[in-house]
């Protein structure tokens, strides 16, 4: 396979699992504010697993891309970033608007854990039936790779959210953790945090993952310790 095939079909096997990742993270989001008392995102129609209605161009598509296929070319390991349309909650409508935001953001990493475990368990299951199925060795490599990303983008994605910057779901989380007057200085620091992100992903030296990547490693070497199929996707993936 030459080189532009064996990259397309790359972008493919990442595109299914990423287009699940962000859907069902956001569906989440209002999912939970919905059972909290805010249903605007219900009511705009955000509580679904259509991506469409999640996909940012920019953030979903051209940004992901170029920085995928630049960093695959320049440093010979493919590296994702980017991000959905937020889905709108109006704090007001909740019932308890500080601790209900809080819930509402940690809902979205906690449904990228559940289908990294699922993407596990999907993986253990083939392990298992090769035993008594005979698999084409083709067909199998595909499945094993989809699966091995399906983990992967999951838990990354749960990862980067977590870290406590505004406004990622961790920022959320510290907000609500923090004392009124301090919550409302960290608010003030939202308008920069994807300039922050940004820093991050290419200090020290220019070229992504940088320190962004030096944070979510861990985390997501943590979490795998609770996926199905670990040790595999650790021999496969070295992180």
């Amino acid at each position: 396979m030459d080189a532009i095939a064996e990259t397309l079909l790359l972008i493919l096997l990442v595109a299914v699992p990423v287009l699940f990742a962000i859907t069902v993270h956001e569906a989440a989001h209002g999912w939970v504010a919905n059972r909290r008392g805010d249903p605007t995102a219900a009511m705009l129609g955000r509580v679904t697993f259509n991506p469409i209605k999640h996909i940012d161009p920019v953030g979903t598509i051209a940004v992901p891309l170029i920085i995928f296929l630049s960093s695959k070319t320049l440093l010979g390991v493919p590296f994702l970033f980017g991000w959905a349309k937020p889905v709108p909650v109006d704090w007001r409508r909740l019932r308890n608007p500080r601790w209900d935001m809080a819930l509402v953001a940690i809902a979205g990493p906690g449904v990228n854990l559940l289908m990294a475990i699922g993407w596990g368990l999907a993986l253990q299951l083939m392990l298992l039936l090769l035993g008594f199925v005979g698999v084409p060795s083709a067909l199998l490599s595909l499945y094993l790779e989809l699966c091995l990303i399906g983990v992967l983008i999951n838990l990354f994605l749960m990862a980067l959210n977590m870290i406590p910057v505004l406004p990622l779901d961790g920022g959320r989380v510290l907000s609500a953790l923090l004392p009124r007057p301090w919550a409302r200085g960290f608010a003030r620091l939202e308008r920069y945090g994807l300039l922050i992100l940004v820093a991050l992903l290419l200090l020290p030296n220019g070229q992504p993952p940088g320190l962004l990547g030096a944070v979510l490693r861990p985390a997501v070497d943590l979490a795998l310790t609770v996926i199905p199929a670990s040790d595999l996707i650790r021999d496969s993936i070295p992180l």
